[in-house]
């Protein structure tokens, strides 16, 4: 076996060449290999898909598995959990699944990828043990963990076995391991429910907000900034991202761009584009872009939510810009692998 040292030093010498002979449109924070049944493509196939427009990838699969239940959708195969009303159930397989991927790869497109572990069970004292047995497997390989998901529209209510909460102290078993690795964290909590009370804050945002404060060893990536497909902006969701990003203490904190889903609420009208881009142009090393695409089938559909925030991109100064694309993925994923493969020279 080679010494975890030299797998260091190869893969930083393998990522700063590739760094300087390409010219990416963006990194992606948030990309899905497999689907909710663990069906998509293969790493290099991506490649082909992305090209050149993109530098590198966060990649995992789907922490969940959709059952399918002959006898709730007969001989309809569902493939979504939006397709069928049975459970969901986690499938912890998946990490295997993107390791023994990513160890197909030669070097030079390693490099352009920082797979993540998701395929633990939050609820779980365990989920941590599950982390750590990961990374112990496969040295070399893996960068962060996530996107895990603890509320999210009509997912939540699916999963088998105990449900998921911010105040379990399982997560904080987990986030406390990534703390001592180095492990980015991707993390899906929507800011509130689907129908939400008028004139009331959204509902898990204080949780939200003092699950962060509780993890601030912790480099953590709100996902969608707590938006989702049914979970639309409340009037002041700028306003609210703003005061607590200006905050110190969630100076550990950082939010994606991602989902064409949140991208219709971004972009819908003049209003929303200048407070956002006002937004952004506050917090520049805050934010980063993803596509939260699933299992593409060939580009165009990959780029989709790239377009779908370009009258965005096309506000943001070149600085701004640069770093929610580029700079800051690598500025966080960078550190990241330093602190994960010390770790691991050390076990």
């Amino acid at each position: 076996m080679v010494a975890v040292p030299l797998l260091v030093a190869a893969w930083l010498g393998t990522a700063a060449a590739w760094a300087a002979s390409e010219e990416p449109k963006f990194h992606d924070v948030h990309f899905h290999l497999t689907n909710y049944v663990q069906r998509g493509i293969t790493l290099s196939e991506f490649l082909e898909i992305a090209a050149k427009d993109v530098g590198r990838t966060a990649v995992f699969g789907i922490p969940l598995q959709q059952k399918w239940d002959y006898f709730e959708s007969g001989d309809r195969a569902p493939d979504y959990y939006l397709h069928s009303d049975a459970a969901l159930y986690y499938y912890s397989f998946v990490d295997a699944i993107i390791a023994e991927e990513y160890q197909l790869l030669p070097p030079e497109d390693q490099a352009r990828f920082d797979p993540m572990i998701t395929g633990f069970n939050p609820t779980d004292m365990y989920a941590a043990d599950h982390i750590r047995r990961v990374l112990e497997h496969y040295p070399g390989v893996f960068s962060g963990i996530g996107e895990f998901s603890i509320h999210k529209e009509f997912v939540t209510s699916k999963i088998l076995g105990h449900t998921a909460s911010l105040r379990n102290p399982a997560l904080d078993r987990v986030l406390d391991f990534a703390a001592e690795v180095g492990l980015v964290v991707i993390f899906h909590n929507d800011i509130d429910v689907v129908l939400p009370t008028e004139a009331q804050e959204p509902v898990h945002l204080e949780p939200v907000r003092e699950f962060f404060r509780a993890h601030s060893d912790a480099t953590i990536i709100w996902a969608h900034t707590g938006l989702g497909r049914f979970v639309a902006p409340a009037a002041d969701h700028v306003e609210l991202l703003d005061a607590m990003l200006s905050d110190e203490a969630f100076s550990h904190v950082h939010c994606d761009l991602s989902w064409d889903e949140v991208a219709k609420y971004i972009v819908r009208d003049e209003a929303s584009l200048e407070a956002w881009t006002a937004l952004l142009e506050r917090h520049p090393d805050r934010f980063l872009f993803g596509t939260d695409s699933v299992a593409p089938s060939g580009r165009d559909g990959y780029l989709k939510t790239w377009r779908d925030y370009a009258p965005l991109w096309d506000r943001l100064s070149e600085a701004t810009l640069h770093a929610i694309t580029i700079g800051n993925y690598e500025r966080i994923f960078d550190e990241a692998n330093r602190k994960v493969r010390a770790w691991e020279a050390g076990q």
